[in-house]
C-alpha cells in the first residue's frame, strides 16, 4: 500500500471508499462501534493482522506529523493529541481496507447488526468501545446518554461510565492515582463538561484547579453525616483554565527556553538571574490564538475583579503541597477592555516566571522534583467578595485544617480542624505579612483563644485589610480604621467596641452603641453555631473522602436573614502537610537548671529535635537595633549560606520575631530556600516598638515547615514559666569566621555556635509536649535521646 493511498487511489477506487465513508457520517456515535467491527471483519478475514494494522497506523501518524511541520512532535504534541491522531488515522485506515476488500452490502449487513443489537440491548454498545482513544467530544456524547437512560439500565452501565470518567479526567485533571481513586467515585460527566467549555488551550489544568473541582463535587455529592446541605451553600468561584499545553507555545514563540532550564544551575545564580527573567517573560507575548480567547472571557465577565493563579501539574500533589512557592496575582479589571487584557496577560506571564523562582526550585531540589518537566496551568478566577464604598473584598477569608496542627490548651480537640481568618482578601491569612495578625480558631472550642487579657486581643486583633479598591483599579492594603465604619454591614459579627481598653462585643448598632473604636475580633461570628457546625463539617467531610487531613482556602459571604446564614466559597483544596512523626513526649523531670538553654510555655507543637550540634544564632535584641535596613536582607542570605554550608549537620536557627515575616523589623526575611535544612526555628519574640511578633501557625511559611519536618517554637521571655539563656549563646565562641569570613563584620548580630565544642561533648535536645503546652531545650548527651 503507497504513502499517500488517499490520493493515489484510481477512478474505480475512489467511489468505493468516499461511500463508505459517506455512510460512516451518517452515525457519528455509532460509527466508532461500527468501525471496530469492520476491523474485526479485516482481521478474521486474514485481509491485514492486527499487529501489523496498529503498526501501520503509528507510522502514518509519525509521517502526518512531519507533514505538519513538526519538527520534535514529542514535545510539541500533548499526549492527549498524539492519541486523537492516531484515531483518526486509524479511522482512515479502516474505511480504506474495508472499501478495497468487501462489498458495500458487507458494511450495511455490519451496520445493521450494531443497530440491531442497540435495539436489544442498550449495553452491548460499549462492549468494544475503547474510551482510551476515542475523541473527548464522543465520550461526553456517550456519557450524557447512559446518564440520561432509566435507572435500571444505566445501572448496568454504571462502570462504562466510570471509565470515560476516568479517561477525562487523566486528559484534563491529574493521572496521579491517588486523585483518580477519588475523582472517578466523586466527579460527574457535567464537572468535567464545564471544565471543557472553560478551557483555553490544550493539556491539563493542574492540580489547583483539579482540587477545587474535587472539593466541589465531594461536597454536593450528599451523604448521610452530612450535618447541613453543602449543595445549598457551597460554591467554587466562576473559573476559566489556560492548559498546561500553553506554556510550550509560550516559551517556544518568544524564544524563552534557556530560561527554563534555570533548574540545574548553582542556586546562586539563579537567585541572581530571577529579576532578569521576570523582565524578559513580561516583555514576551502571549500567543494571539489565546490573547482573543482572553480577550473574549474579559468581554463575556465584564468589570469584575479577577485572580490569576498557578496551578502547576506539581502543585497541590498528593505529598507535596507546593504551598505558596508559586505567584498569584489580583487583576482588579476595571480599565478598557484592552487595558485589562494587558493587565491580565502580564499576571499570566508573571505566573509563567514563577516556575523558575528560587524558593520553587529549592523546594523541587528538596522533594526530589527537580527532574520533572514542570509545566505550567493557570487557573482565572472572578475575586470572591461585595462591595463597600470605593473597595471589593471578603467578609471573611482564610485557610482550614481538617487537622488543628497545634493546640494551645488541653481541651482543644485536634481533629475537630482549624481555622486562621481575615477580613478582606485571604493573603493576609496564608502569608507573614508585615506586623498584623489573623483570627486563629480551634473548632472544637471556637471561643477559646490563645490570647486571654483584653490587651493582648486588642494587641494580636487584626489591624490592616487587603482589597481591591475599585477606584484606583488596584489592589492595596489599607487600614481598617480607614475602611470600615459603623455603616459596615456585619459589624456584628466580625466587630467588638474597644473603650478605654475594655472589649465588649457588638450586639446591636445605634447611636448610644457608636462609640469607642472599632476592633476585629470575630466575636460574634466565632459564636454562631451554625458558621462552625459548616466549617467543621466541610473539613471532616473532605477529611473522609481524602481519607487523609485536608487544608483548604475559603471566602465567606454573609447571607442575611432571618434567619442569617453562610455560603462558603471554596478556592482551594489539597492534603494537609505533616510532619514525618508527630507524636508526644514527656518532658524529662530530672535536668539541672544550668543545663536548660530555653524554656517555651505557648503553641507548643507535639515532637522532639534531637543531638543538635549547632546553632545559628541572631540576637534579637542586637537586630532590634539595627538602623540600616540592607543589614537585615545581609543577615536573611546569609543564613542561606550557611544552610547549605551546614547540610549535612543537626542544626537549629535561633532569632528575633517572626522568621520569613515581609517586614524585616519583625523578623530575618528568609524564604524557605534559606531554611530547608535545618531542623527547627526558633523564635524569640520580643516586642519592636508597639509590635509584638505572631507564630507562623498556618501560614505556607508554616506548612513549609510542617512539610520538611521543622519544627517552629516561640518563646516569650517575659512570660510566665518561659525562659531563654541568653549568656550561653552571647557568649559561646562565634565560628562565623571560620565559615563565612567575608561576613565577619556582622558577628555582633549573627553567631554560629558548635554545642558540642562548647559544653565538651554534650549536645541541644528540644522536647515539645503540646498536651502540656510546653517545651524544653537542654544540655544532654547524645545517648540519652538515642533509641
Amino acid at each position: 500500500m503507497s504513502e499517500d493511498y488517499l490520493e493515489n487511489l484510481d477512478a474505480t477506487s475512489r467511489p468505493k471508499v468516499l461511500a463508505v465513508h459517506l455512510g460512516l457520517i451518517q452515525y457519528p456515535i455509532l460509527g466508532a462501534q461500527i468501525r471496530v467491527r469492520m476491523r474485526e471483519t479485516l482481521f478474521d478475514r486474514g485481509i491485514v493482522d492486527q499487529v501489523s494494522f496498529e503498526r501501520e497506523v503509528r507510522e502514518k501518524a509519525i509521517r502526518s506529523q512531519i507533514r505538519e511541520r513538526m519538527d520534535d512532535p514529542f514535545s510539541q504534541e500533548s499526549e492527549a493529541v498524539w492519541q486523537e491522531r492516531l484515531s483518526k488515522i486509524r479511522d482512515i485506515l479502516t474505511e480504506f481496507y474495508f472499501a478495497m476488500n468487501f462489498k458495500y452490502d458487507e458494511f450495511m449487513n455490519i451496520v445493521k447488526n450494531v443497530l440491531g443489537q442497540k435495539k436489544s440491548d442498550v449495553g452491548t454498545i460499549f462492549l468494544s468501545f475503547n474510551p482510551e482513544i476515542a475523541p473527548w467530544k464522543m465520550l461526553f456524547t456517550q456519557a450524557r446518554h447512559i446518564e440520561s437512560l432509566p435507572e435500571e439500565k444505566k445501572k448496568q452501565l454504571r462502570h462504562h461510565l466510570r471509565e470515560i470518567i476516568v479517561v477525562l479526567t487523566k486528559g484534563m485533571l491529574s493521572d496521579q492515582l491517588s486523585f483518580l481513586g477519588i475523582a472517578k467515585k466523586t466527579l460527574h460527566i457535567g464537572d468535567l463538561e464545564w471544565i471543557y467549555r472553560r478551557r483555553i488551550g490544550r493539556g491539563k489544568i493542574g492540580g489547583k484547579a483539579g482540587g477545587i473541582m474535587l472539593a466541589k463535587s465531594i461536597l454536593h455529592n450528599p451523604d448521610p453525616e452530612d450535618p447541613v446541605d453543602f449543595q445549598k451553600i457551597v460554591s467554587i468561584p466562576d473559573s476559566y483554565f489556560l492548559g498546561s499545553d500553553i506554556i510550550y507555545e509560550f516559551v517556544d514563540e518568544n524564544d524563552l527556553s534557556e530560561m527554563v532550564h534555570q533548574k540545574y544551575k548553582p542556586f546562586d545564580e539563579i537567585k541572581s538571574d530571577f529579576p532578569s527573567i521576570i523582565q524578559r517573560f513580561l516583555k514576551a507575548r502571549i500567543p494571539e490564538p489565546y490573547r482573543s480567547q482572553l480577550r473574549n472571557m474579559l468581554a463575556e465577565l465584564g468589570k469584575v475583579p479577577l485572580i490569576v493563579r498557578s496551578s502547576s501539574l506539581l502543585e497541590d500533589n498528593f505529598g507535596v503541597a507546593f504551598a505558596g512557592k508559586y505567584d498569584s496575582y489580583f487583576c482588579p479589571n476595571q480599565d478598557t477592555l484592552e487595558n485589562n487584557l494587558e493587565e491580565l496577560c502580564d499576571a499570566i506571564k508573571k505566573v509563567y516566571a514563577s516556575i523558575v523562582s528560587p524558593d520553587a526550585l529549592a523546594y523541587r531540589q528538596h522533594k526530589g522534583l527537580i527532574d520533572y518537566d514542570e509545566r505550567m496551568a493557570v487557573l482565572i478566577q472572578k475575586v470572591q467578595g461585595q462591595q463597600f464604598s470605593d473597595y471589593f473584598f471578603p467578609v471573611i477569608a482564610g485557610v482550614g485544617f481538617s487537622h488543628n496542627p497545634f493546640i494551645w490548651n488541653p481541651r482543644i480537640d485536634r481533629n475537630a480542624g482549624f481555622l486562621r481568618i481575615v477580613l478582606g482578601l485571604g493573603t493576609r491569612a496564608v502569608d507573614r505579612l508585615g506586623s498584623d495578625y489573623a483570627k486563629m480558631v480551634a473548632l472544637s472550642h471556637p471561643t477559646l483563644q490563645p490570647v486571654k487579657s483584653n490587651e493582648e486581643k486588642i494587641l494580636y486583633s487584626q489591624k490592616s485589610m487587603d482589597l481591591i479598591n475599585l477606584k484606583t483599579n488596584l489592589m492595596e492594603t489599607a487600614s481598617i480604621k480607614e475602611v470600615i465604619n459603623w455603616k459596615f454591614p456585619n459589624l456584628i459579627l466580625t466587630g467588638s467596641i474597644e473603650t478605654e481598653g475594655e472589649l465588649r462585643q457588638i450586639l446591636m448598632i445605634g447611636p448610644s452603641t457608636m462609640k469607642g473604636n472599632i476592633i476585629m475580633t470575630f466575636e460574634g461570628l466565632l459564636k454562631n453555631q451554625r458558621f462552625i457546625t459548616i466549617m467543621r463539617g466541610i473539613l471532616q467531610k473532605l477529611e473522609r473522602h481524602y481519607e487523609r487531613p485536608v487544608d483548604i482556602e475559603f471566602t465567606v459571604d454573609i447571607v442575611p436573614g432571618p434567619p442569617l446564614d453562610f455560603h462558603v466559597n471554596i478556592l482551594q483544596c489539597r492534603q494537609q502537610s505533616k510532619r514525618a512523626e508527630e507524636r508526644e513526649f514527656a518532658i524529662p523531670t530530672e535536668i539541672d537548671e544550668e543545663q536548660i538553654l530555653l524554656v517555651s510555655r505557648r503553641m507548643v507543637s507535639a515532637g522532639r529535635i534531637s543531638n543538635i550540634r549547632y546553632v545559628v544564632y541572631i540576637d534579637p535584641e542586637h537586630y532590634n537595633h539595627i538602623e540600616d535596613d540592607s543589614v537585615r536582607v545581609q543577615l536573611a542570605r546569609i543564613v542561606g549560606q550557611l544552610n547549605n554550608i551546614l547540610e549535612k549537620e543537626i542544626f537549629v536557627l535561633i532569632g528575633p520575631g517572626r522568621w520569613g515575616s515581609s517586614n524585616i523589623n519583625l523578623g530575618v526575611p528568609v524564604s524557605y530556600a534559606d531554611i530547608f535544612n535545618t531542623r527547627g526555628l526558633v523564635e524569640i519574640a520580643i516586642p519592636y516598638g508597639d509590635t509584638a511578633p505572631e507564630a507562623s501557625y498556618g501560614t505556607h511559611f508554616f506548612q513549609d515547615l510542617v512539610e520538611s519536618n521543622i519544627y517552629a517554637l516561640p518563646i516569650y521571655p517575659g512570660e510566665k514559666g518561659a525562659f531563654f539563656n541568653y549568656d550561653f549563646f552571647r557568649k559561646s565562641p562565634n565560628l562565623l569566621s571560620d565559615y563565612l569570613p567575608q561576613h565577619d563584620s556582622l558577628r555582633d548580630y549573627l553567631s554560629i555556635v558548635d554545642v558540642k565544642s562548647v559544653t565538651g561533648g554534650k549536645v541541644l535536645q528540644i522536647i515539645m509536649n503540646a498536651r502540656d503546652g510546653k517545651a524544653i531545650g537542654y544540655l544532654g548527651t547524645e545517648e540519652a535521646v538515642i533509641r
